[in-house]
């Protein structure tokens, strides 16, 4: 146990992330599936169509930190996914420890 009077607790992360898949009826909510089984919702999701590919971009402004890995994994996962980056920035609050 650490002797500091001060710890930094709800850890939560700003994340987007941008995938580029192939373009097909089912796509959306197979990206969307991983925050569902969760029971994250999204904050804004944007998709637009370039050629046989779709481009889509899946925003949660404050998203519990433990879970990005497990998503992004299942991301990765979803069949016709070509690339998938993820932008992310650790959020929390500082508070006093009880003596």
């Amino acid at each position: 146990m650490s002797l500091e009077p001060w710890a930094l607790v709800g850890l939560h992360a700003s994340v987007r992330f941008r995938v580029a898949a192939e373009a097909s009826p089912g796509l959306l909510p197979r990206l969307l599936a991983p925050f569902a089984r969760r029971d994250l919702t999204p904050d804004s999701l944007q998709c637009w169509r370039s050629g046989n590919d779709m481009q889509v971009e899946i925003v949660m402004d404050a998203m519990p930190a433990e879970m990005v890995h497990l998503v992004e994994g299942n991301l990765r996962q979803v069949v016709g996914v070509h690339t998938l980056t993820r932008q992310q920035e650790i959020t929390g609050r500082v508070q006093r420890r009880a003596a």
